[in-house]
């Protein structure tokens, strides 16, 4: 009897002893670590007038309505970057404007909107990158031309709500695909 009094005791006071006045801290939200692939590209260049260097991980799936309107599917991160092309006819500045209103309607979600210009003389290749701050439902965009005869608009859209915390590594890591697609770029 002494034994089970003694042990009721020593327990009691463990509980106790572990207990003690810690206040529970609440835990914030955690997510998922995101792997990425290293960084290898292949040369995009079929019966469009413009060639570049895009990711080994992602794929080309064109659109069956319109001449070179493509989109590079990135399968492991459910990202697409959708690409716009279009000849110019006297009308630069009509897919400029449209290009920037498409952009500035995420406005209403964006924490900031930062514009990059981007040229290559050499080349002709003549453009502006549009980051986009925040829980907005494209966070990079941009267009590039020449000019004179062609103008592409791309936009990068995930399959999944947006939510800038989740995404922030993917979107920096395919960004970069972006950048390094923007200085590939050439026209044929």
């Amino acid at each position: 009897m002494i034994k089970k009094n003694l042990f009721s005791l020593v327990l009691l006071a463990l509980i106790l002893v572990s207990c003690g006045n810690n206040d529970p801290v609440p835990r914030p939200k955690a997510y998922f670590r995101i792997d990425t692939p290293e960084k290898s590209f292949k040369i995009y260049d079929d019966e469009c007038p413009f060639k570049f260097e895009m990711p080994d991980y992602s794929f080309i799936v064109k659109e069956k309505e319109d001449f070179c309107w493509l989109n590079i599917w990135f399968p492991a991160n459910g990202a697409t970057i959708y690409l716009t092309y279009k000849t110019i006819d006297n009308d630069l500045n009509l897919h400029i404007e449209d290009s920037h209103e498409f952009v500035y309607k995420h406005v209403v979600k964006a924490d900031a909107i930062e514009e990059i210009p981007y040229e290559n003389d050499s080349l002709r290749v003549f453009g502006m990158l549009y980051d986009l701050k925040g829980n907005t439902a494209s966070s990079v965009q941009f267009y590039l031309t020449d000019s004179a005869s062609h103008f592409l608009r791309g936009s990068l859209y995930f399959d999944v709500p947006p939510n800038k915390d989740s995404l922030a590594p993917v979107i920096d890591f395919i960004r970069e695909d972006i950048i390094h697609m923007i200085e590939t770029f050439e026209w044929k």
